[in-house]
């Protein structure tokens, strides 16, 4: 046996793994600094194409540090796409009083979450316009058309919600007030996050299958994939590459901390098969808000994370009935 060319190859194949290791890593640090955009899908572009067909009518408006949001309002003339139809008929099965179809009875601000973009909250925007809201949409820095590079998950983004509310009402010529606001996933930490601003405008605020804690979230995605041990070793590694290209350590994402002091009515609603964000993450985040607070918890009975707003629970409906008693 050629002892030397069996060495040759070990040392090979050892570096090649390391080199392998060290380029997984730093791939997935940078996909959690700067996730991989997500181009349009054939159903946003339908969407956009009819708004009517949807009973909404869309403005296209952007804040001046360039953040694009999509304003969705109802159709004034009242005209309803199946979605709308199905949440009015649900809310009125409710007995929940609901503004006659084509009128705004106030804004909520939608917040995405990691990989998305603006347009994905189209189809949600349709059901709450059809309930009586005007729905703003952005981006996030990193996503969609946003001309921002870097993701902080909340930290950096606090104002941004607020912003949003703020210029397009007075861009366009609306009342900015009552205002909710609703964020999904990482959404959900960056809602959180501005709700906890100083003088920040909501009336109230709705989180869906978002986390407590952004670190442990990474930890537990990396142990699924790789085990424990790997794990262990993986998360922090992917963590410094995340700190080298934000400045920013994954240890500071903390919307357990914001949710301690929050002042206004919460809804935060998780899947209880979330394979993401484990409901554990979501059930503490809850446990965070004060004492005494308005504050509900909705279970999704079998829902993933993916799917969380699409199983047969009607999630719809109570977040719709849940903002209508409050944005006023």
């Amino acid at each position: 046996m050629n002892y030397r060319f069996l060495r040759r190859v070990l040392i090979f194949l050892f570096l090649f793994l390391v080199l392998f290791a060290v380029s997984l890593i730093w791939w997935a640090g940078a996909e959690i600094a700067a996730p991989t955009r997500r181009a349009l899908q054939n159903y946003h572009l339908e969407f956009l194409a009819h708004p009517e067909e949807h009973g909404v009518q869309l403005k296209s408006f952007s804040l001046t540090d360039g953040t694009p949001v999509w304003v969705c309002e109802p159709e004034p003339t009242g005209r309803l796409g199946a979605r709308g139809q199905k949440i009015r008929d649900q809310m009125l099965a409710r007995q929940v009083p609901i503004p006659p179809a084509g009128q705004i009875a106030g804004t909520l601000v939608l917040v995405h979450g990691r990989k998305g973009r603006k347009e994905d909250y189209l189809l949600i925007a349709e059901r709450f316009c059809a309930v009586g809201f005007r729905c703003l949409l952005p981006d996030l820095p990193a996503h969609g058309d946003h001309p921002g590079d870097l993701a902080y998950y909340g930290v950096r983004e606090a104002q941004l919600p607020a912003s949003v509310l703020f210029e397009a009402a007075q861009s366009l010529g609306f009342d900015p007030q009552p205002a909710g606001l609703l964020g999904i996933s990482m959404g959900g930490s960056v809602a959180m996050h501005a709700a906890d601003q100083a003088q920040a405008p909501w009336k109230t605020l709705a989180i869906i299958s978002s986390f407590h804690a952004f670190e442990p979230v990474i930890r537990q995605q990396a142990s699924r994939f790789a085990g424990a041990w790997i794990g262990n070793v993986w998360a922090p590694a992917a963590g410094w590459v995340y700190e080298t290209k934000t400045g920013q350590a994954l240890s500071v994402i903390q919307p357990h901390q914001h949710a301690a002091k929050l002042k206004i009515p919460t809804l935060i609603a998780h899947g209880t098969k979330d394979r993401v964000v484990p409901f554990a993450s979501g059930q503490q985040l809850f446990a965070a808000l004060p004492e005494g607070l308005e504050k509900l918890w909705v279970e999704i009975p079998n829902a993933d994370h993916d799917n969380v707003l699409i199983t047969d629970f009607p999630i719809y409906a109570t977040l719709a009935e849940w903002m209508l008693h409050r944005v006023r």
